[in-house]
């Protein structure tokens, strides 16, 4: 299943660029980059040759699709393992 905007939170995050737009950390906001791991609270992006790693539940994200289409998501949706967030069900309206 190819990862779109209304199937982004039942997969995996790793490979997308993404873009911290708001932070309760002043410091991390406008990080920008691809997001190379994650872990239950965290994620690891690749900022030129550097490694920043974000806390998800402060953050706001905006992701890249490959088909150049962008999402904005809240961290605290992907808090938790990428495998527990596909066992995990969600609302559908």
């Amino acid at each position: 299943m190819p990862i779109t905007q209304r199937t982004v939170l039942r997969h995996e995050l790793i490979g997308l660029e993404t873009r911290v737009i708001r932070s309760q950390n002043p410091s991390i906001t406008g990080i920008k980059g691809r997001i190379i791991d994650e872990t239950q609270n965290t994620l690891v992006l690749l900022v030129g040759h550097e490694k920043k790693v974000v806390p998800k539940g402060v953050v706001t994200l905006q992701l890249s699709f490959p088909d150049g289409s962008l999402v904005e998501i809240d961290g605290t949706e992907v808090i938790g393992r990428s495998e527990d967030r596909l066992r995990k069900r969600t609302r559908r309206w």
